[in-house]
């Protein structure tokens, strides 16, 4: 489903010379340096996979799933998902992926909820009765038929979370890209967003990729996790195996061993 060989990424950085006159010298002196976000990550995830990607703020995860996402151009290596390459084949490419960024909305701010799903039917050419079907799928799923004519901007975080998770289902893609879905979200609504994507990927068996700062949301999720770091791969493997190497004790609470596992990897 997807394959990632030594994909690199380097940013270049504007930086204003420091001090009162900083701002007029950088009108004229524009000082640069690179950043390399990814350094040759390579990896592979099967078709209908729940796999968790993790690291410190910086460490490479967004740029990885832009990548994959045909937002972002590598400067190096091959990517292919589906047998496509992302950028390339872009149209086709986003036919059949959903993503959903935790601070990014695709919803349009001052329109119904419902009028946003049916601007999504038509971009993504869904036959109505198809439309109408999974629609009410995902409304009853995610209990969102209460505010389908509420206004997106007039949302609580949890409320419009779950819409946009459902704007991203609704073509029914293949392939799902998690950037920090729960983010700011109450323990309430978080365990069902848990729940709805564990249903979803059982049931339909969409591949979901999740990049998430919370480690219950991995741990309960994902049975494979990815580590990345100074823009490289450090770690791809199970979540038990993770866990007893670098863990302290039985029953440690998963943040401090992931905490102790940055540590020891210099994040």
């Amino acid at each position: 489903m997807i394959s990632l060989n030594s994909i690199g990424k380097t940013f270049k950085v504007y930086e204003r010379p420091e001090g009162k006159w900083g701002l007029l010298k950088g009108a004229f002196v524009r000082q640069t340096r690179v950043v390399r976000a990814l350094d040759g990550v390579s990896f592979s995830i099967g078709e209908g996979e729940l796999v968790g990607l993790i690291g410190p703020n910086g460490a490479g995860k967004s740029t990885t799933v832009k990548i994959m996402s045909g937002i972002l151009t590598p400067d190096g290596g091959r990517c292919v998902i589906g047998g496509r390459v992302p950028w390339k084949e872009r149209k086709r490419h986003v036919a059949d992926i959903g993503v959903v960024f935790g601070q990014r909305s695709q919803l349009w701010w001052d329109v119904p909820v419902s009028d946003s799903f049916m601007l999504l039917r038509d971009i993504y050419d869904i036959p109505d009765e198809i439309f109408r079907a999974r629609k009410d799928e995902l409304v009853g799923a995610l209990d969102i038929a209460g505010i389908l004519k509420t206004p997106a901007r007039q949302l609580s975080l949890g409320q419009r979370m779950r819409c946009e998770l459902a704007a991203a289902l609704l073509h029914s893609p293949k392939l799902l890209f998690l950037d920090e879905p729960t983010i700011g979200l109450d323990a309430v609504s978080k365990l069902a967003l848990r729940a709805f994507l564990k249903e979803e990927n059982k049931r339909s068996g969409v591949t979901i990729l999740l990049t998430t700062h919370d480690m219950d949301d991995v741990e309960a999720l994902c049975s494979r996790v990815m580590v990345i770091g100074h823009g490289k791969l450090l770690y791809d493997g199970g979540m038990d195996v993770l866990k007893a190497r670098y863990g302290a004790y039985e029953g440690q609470d998963i943040d401090e061993v992931i905490a102790d596992m940055y540590r020891e990897m210099d994040l």
